[in-house]
């Protein structure tokens, strides 16, 4: 029974900690945020911050990842392709943007880092070329030139769409991103 005491007490030390540094990431870059801001915003101390995490920067990676795994559980299995289930996938992925809006807003904006865009795009990369060596008769070369240019796209469309406020559902969005990658400009 305690252990159940000790697990709730750390996730609310670990979430208090992290809300924290999303308020302080909002003002300013990472490197300009020191641990006494993050421990007074959360209430705690340096050993307690110290106790689950090295620095800021651990801190920052640490939220990524566990950003970057649960969207990696929404695709798991899926392929990219204009079909149903890769709809289905991107409105889930939205969904939980959606879910998760002002931490995804920061860290895909001025003052985020390109550690989480870029994993962010690789989750996907492989099944992307694959797919599209396999279905469109492309080369390997030039699929990874397609998927730079639809993924690099789609990054800056979702970081508007957090930026006005999320106004298109997830399934719209989901299906405004599959008929701009499958068709370009010539799908509206």
């Amino acid at each position: 029974m305690e252990t159940k005491k000790t697990d709730r007490r750390v996730k609310y030390t670990k979430m208090v900690i992290k809300e924290s540094f999303v308020a302080l990431l909002k003002e300013k870059p990472v490197s300009k945020i020191t641990i006494k801001e993050i421990c007074e915003g959360a209430d705690v101390n340096r050993a307690t911050f110290y106790a689950h995490y090295a620095d800021q920067y651990d801190l920052l990676r640490k939220i990524e990842e566990e950003l970057i795994f649960d969207v990696h559980q929404y695709i798991t299995g899926d392929c990219i392709s204009p079909s149903p289930a890769t709809k289905d996938m991107l409105t889930k992925i939205f969904s939980y943007i959606r879910k998760n809006a002002e931490i995804c807003r920061v860290l895909l904006g001025d003052h985020g880092d390109n550690y989480f865009q870029e994993m962010l795009t690789q989750l996907v990369r492989q099944q992307f070329i694959s797919e599209w060596t396999a279905q469109k008769s492309v080369s390997q070369d030039d699929a990874e030139y397609i998927y730079t240019f639809i993924l690099t796209g789609c990054v800056g469309v979702i970081k508007k769409w957090l930026s006005q406020g999320m106004q298109k559902s997830d399934e719209s969005f989901a299906e405004l991103i599959i008929r701009f990658a499958d068709k370009g400009s010539s799908a509206f």
